[in-house]
C-alpha cells in the first residue's frame, strides 16, 4: 500500500483504518540509557489512534551485538521481527533484507538532512528511515574546571594535562574516586567510533578513505592511539577497557570524572533528577591533536527499517513513518535530549528553551566524520573488528601503535581483494 502525504498520528489512522483489523508489530531495538521508556511512550499515541500494538524486542546495548542477531534473523529470513532500528552504518550490508521506503516516503524523506537520507540509500533505494542523529562531544564538569581556572580544553593534549592535574588534587583533597576521563574503550563498535575520532583529530585519516584507499597506517595516528593509550591507567581506569557508553555514563553521572567523551543521550540523563552532576556540567566539540585543527567527532544516528519477510508490512510501514516524522522526532527530542534528523527542529522554539544544548549540538554534527562504511560496502563489519582489535591491543599494551597499525594495513589489504 502506497502512503502519500502523511507525518501526523491522525492521517496515518485515515489509511490505517482500511485495513479492518488490529495487529501487532514487533520492533527490535537496543537498550541503551532510557531507550525502551521513550520508545513506549512515543509509540503509544500512535497505538492508541491507530489500534494498533507495538511489541518491543529489547536488544543488547551494544550495536555489534545486535547488528550480529539482526544479521542471523534476517539471513534466515525470519518474519518474527517487522522492524528494525538499525545504525546509520548498517544499510549496505543489510540493505537486501529491507523494503525499499523510496515511494512511501517521497514526502518524508525531502525534510531530512540530504546526508542522513544519502546514507540509508543503497542503489537507489531507501532502505530505513532516519530517526535521530547523533555525533559525541566532550562533557566536562563547569564546576571543577572553574575551580581550577580552566575553560573546556580545545585539544587532546590539552585535556590530558587538565584532567590530570584536576584528578590529581582532588584526591590529594579526599575525592579518591574521581577520575580525570572516562571513554569506550571496549573492543566493539564503540572503540572503533572513540578510535576514529582519535586518529581524524590528529590529522591521520578516516582508517579507509571514500575512494577506498588504506590510510590507517600513517605518522599521525600512531600518535593519537599512541596518546589514547597513555590515559589507561593514568587519568582513565584500567576499567576503561571494558567500558561501553552506559558503563562511562555511570561513572559520570555518579560525580566520578572531570571529562567524558559519549553521545547526546547522556545529556538529558546527566540531568535529571538524583543525578550527582545535575547543573554542574556542559559540552563541547570533542578536541582536536597534535597540529590539527579541526575536531572529529564520529557521525552516528539511528533509523528504521521494515523487514521484507514481515506478514505486516502496510501497519509496519505506517509505524516507520510516523516514527520518522515531525511529531514523533520532536517529541523524542524533548524526551531523550537526542538530535533530530529533520532540519526544521534545529529551529524550534520549545525544544531551543528546553534543550538549548540542540542547537548547539548542530555545529557538532556538521563537523561529524564517517566511518568507512561507504567505501567498504559489505565488509564494513570485518573492517571496524580489525580497527577496533588493533587499537584495544594498543590501549591494553599488546604491541606499539605503530606495529598494531602496521598489522591492521596488512590485514585490510587482504581483506580488501577485489571487495571495494
Amino acid at each position: 500500500m502506497k502512503i502519500e502525504s502523511m507525518t501526523s498520528v491522525a492521517a496515518i489512522l485515515s489509511v490505517m483504518a482500511t485495513t479492518g483489523q488490529a495487529d501487532v508489530v514487533t520492533y527490535a531495538t537496543g537498550a541503551a540509557g532510557n531507550a525502551i521508556e521513550v520508545l513506549e511512550a512515543l509509540v503509544a499515541p500512535w497505538e492508541e489512534e491507530t489500534g494498533h500494538t507495538v511489541e518491543i524486542v529489547t536488544m543488547p546495548a551494544s550495536s555489534t551485538d545486535q547488528f550480529g542477531q539482526y544479521r542471523l534473523w534476517l539471513a534466515a529470513e525470519n518474519g518474527d521481527i517487522d522492524l528494525y532500528q538499525t545504525d546509520v552504518i548498517w544499510a549496505p550490508q543489510l540493505a537486501d533484507h529491507f523494503v525499499d521506503l523510496t515511494d512511501v516516503a517521497s514526502d518524508l524523506a525531502p525534510l531530512h538532512f540530504p546526508s542522513i537520507i544519502e546514507s540509508q540509500t543503497v542503489n537507489g533505494k531507501l532502505v530505513a528511515l532516519p530517526l535521530m542523529t547523533d555525533a559525541p562531544a566532550l562533557y566536562y564538569r563547569i564546576d571543577l574546571l572553574e575551580a581550577y581556572g580552566y575553560d573546556a580544553p580545545s585539544t587532546w593534549e590539552e585535556m590530558t594535562a587538565i584532567a590530570q592535574e584536576i584528578q590529581d588534587a582532588e584526591r590529594a583533597a579526599g575525592n579518591d574516586d574521581l577520575w580525570g576521563f572516562v571513554w569506550q574503550g571496549n573492543a566493539y563498535e564503540g572503540l572503533t567510533c572513540n578510535g576514529l575520532e582519535f586518529v581524524s583529530s590528529f590529522g591521520g585519516g578516516q582508517i579507509i578513505e571514500p575512494d577506498g584507499t588504506i590510510s590507517i597506517n600513517n605518522p599521525n595516528a600512531v600518535a593519537a592511539i599512541e596518546l589514547a593509550a597513555s590515559w589507561v591507567g593514568a587519568i582513565s581506569p584500567e576499567g576503561v577497557l571494558a567500558y561501553q557508553e552506559e558503563d562511562a555514563r555511570g561513572i559520570w553521572q555518579a560525580g566520578n570524572a572531570v571529562f567524558m567523551r559519549n553521545w547526546p543521550y547522556a545529556y538529558g540523563l546527566g540531568n535529571d533528577e538524583g543525578s550527582a552532576v545535575k547543573g554542574l556540567f556542559d559540552v563541547a566539540p570533542l578536541p582536536t591533536g597534535g597540529d590539527h585543527d579541526t575536531s572529529a567527532a564520529t557521525l552516528g544516528g539511528w533509523n528504521v527499517a521494515v523487514s521484507r519477510y514481515s506478514d505486516n508490512q502496510d501497519v509496519a510501514i505506517s509505524l516507520a513513518r510516523y516514527l520518522a516524522g515531525e511529531e514523533a522526532q520532536r517529541a523524542r527530542t524533548l524526551m531523550a535530549s537526542t538530535l533530530p534528523t529533520i532540519v526544521s527542529l534545529y529551529d524550534d522554539a520549545e525544544i531551543g528553551e528546553t534543550l538549548p544544548i540542540i542547537p548547539r549540538w548542530k555545529d557538532v554534527f556538521l563537523q561529524a566524520v564517517p566511518r568507512p562504511s561507504a567505501p567498504t560496502k559489505g565488509s564494513y563489519n570485518e573492517v571496524s573488528s580489525l580497527f577496533w582489535t588493533a587499537v584495544h591491543n594498543t590501549l591494553s599494551g599488546q604491541g606499539s601503535a605503530a606495529e598494531n597499525l602496521e598489522i591492521l594495513e596488512a590485514d585490510l589489504t587482504d581483506l580488501r581483494g577485489d571487495s571495494w
